[in-house]
């Protein structure tokens, strides 16, 4: 195997299997950023190993076995090897002549059962309230979903140094604050599994709607944010919510194709060639809608927001889209959580239900709402339901309002066209 060949296989391995190995020597470390440096080890070793021994039967065992014995390692050069066991609630023999593979085998075996669980231990760390949210999604992609730090940096079009500033400082933060390895419970469950979920949406959306940039979407960010809806699904299937979640994100993942026309410009919803729609897509968001409404909980934003995004799903028309339905979803998904945002939704819906009037009304009582002062789709919005009725100058003066504010060239472009449209 040539040294290309194997560094290729290492980075595949890695993206699959790094944050089971992370999660797993965690529970021996109790470290986060000190498991991770461990994995890191072990990913070194088969960039030395693997070019002349070939890549293993089972690589990611492999790398797992690597990490866990340079745990033990360093364990045992601090003279704390009994001590961490306990923590780790297991009663385990160390004879005096050291048996060392059979300690070795006990440790394997109690983090094998144990799998599961460490991957969600990581999950809730990861995204744990000490850190800021940038802290939270850049660790959480570090550590969950295996990217490199310059991956990270292209992603969000930061610099690289910054990005990783970001993560030492995350690790750090999470060491001074003696943050535990472990899965909350009771109340701060919900409220931690809050916190999680914001993490991957908002990872999902930079993807689906840059903010900033010369691209609409960029769909590394979007596969990455449903692979890990995908793991919180099969980690915690009781909770309608990370099933909410992952719908929604499949339901509108399944426009990406229609979303981008010939020459990379945004095509907005109405516009869209729904032949393009990815039916897979659909049909897995459907399911997953099906499954969150079936554990028969209150419904929670996610779940209300995949809802919405089904009945465009179902509709291979424009013209029988329910906008009477999705208004009434928003209306309930505002007292929910209530927000400018969803209010300035909510109106798009009523217009398409009821006409531009009405939703011209919904719209100007957000006109003095400071948290939309610098939002661009609210004048976007604005300057559509003027042009429909006819108001051509006020919709162009809306329309040239909202391109200046946002940062999306591709988005910035569409909206200049839609004022000289005007």
């Amino acid at each position: 195997m040539t040294v290309v060949e194997a560094h290729g296989a290492v980075d595949a391995v890695w993206r699959i299997e790094s944050a089971r190995i992370i999660a797993g020597v965690a529970r021996i470390v109790r470290d986060v950023g000190l498991a991770e440096e461990l994995a890191q080890d072990a990913l070194v070793a088969a960039l030395e190993q693997w070019p002349e021994s070939g890549v293993p039967n089972n690589p990611g065992a492999w790398l797992m076995a690597i990490a866990k014995r340079r745990a033990i390692d360093l364990i045992r050069r601090k003279e704390t090897y009994q001590r961490k066991l306990a923590e780790m609630g297991h009663e385990l023999e160390i004879d005096s002549n050291g048996v060392e593979d059979s300690v070795e085998d006990q440790v394997e075996a109690i983090l094998e059962d144990h799998i599961e669980d460490d991957l969600l231990r990581l999950v809730f760390t990861a995204c744990h309230p000490v850190l800021t949210m940038d802290a939270r999604v850049t660790l959480t992609l570090k550590l969950l979903g295996g990217l490199k730090t310059d991956e990270i940096a292209r992603a969000f079009l930061a610099p690289e140094a910054t990005i990783a500033q970001r993560i030492v400082r995350a690790k750090r933060n999470l060491a001074k604050a003696g943050v535990e390895f472990e899965v909350p419970s009771g109340d701060d469950l919900l409220e931690r599994l809050t916190s999680v979920l914001e993490v991957v949406y908002l990872i999902y959306n930079e993807g689906y709607s840059a903010t900033a940039g010369d691209d609409w979407m960029r769909p590394a960010l979007c596969n990455e944010a449903m692979r890990l809806g995908r793991l919180l699904a099969e980690l915690m299937p009781q909770e309608p919510e990370v099933h909410g979640l992952l719908a929604l994100m499949e339901l509108q993942s399944s426009r990406a194709n229609a979303r981008i026309g010939p020459d990379g410009e945004p095509v907005l919803l109405l516009d869209q060639d729904r032949r393009r729609w990815d039916r897979l897509l659909i049909r897995r968001g459907l399911e997953g809608l099906d499954r969150a409404w079936a554990l028969d909980k209150p419904p929670g934003p996610y779940l209300l927001q995949a809802a919405i995004a089904a009945c465009h799903a179902r509709a291979a028309d424009p013209d029988d889209t329910d906008w009477a339905r999705i208004a009434g979803l928003y209306a309930v998904l505002a007292q929910v959580t209530p927000s400018p945002v969803v209010e300035l939704n909510q109106a798009v819906a009523i217009s398409m239900a009821f006409g531009p009037e009405r939703g011209l009304e919904a719209v100007d009582a957000l006109a003095d709402e400071p948290s939309l002062k610098d939002y661009h789709l609210l004048p976007s919005v604005r300057g559509d339901l003027l042009f429909k009725l006819g108001r051509l100058d006020e919709a162009r003066a809306e329309f040239e309002k909202a391109a200046a504010l946002t940062r999306n060239e591709r988005e910035r472009t569409l909206l200049l066209e839609r004022a000289a449209a005007c």
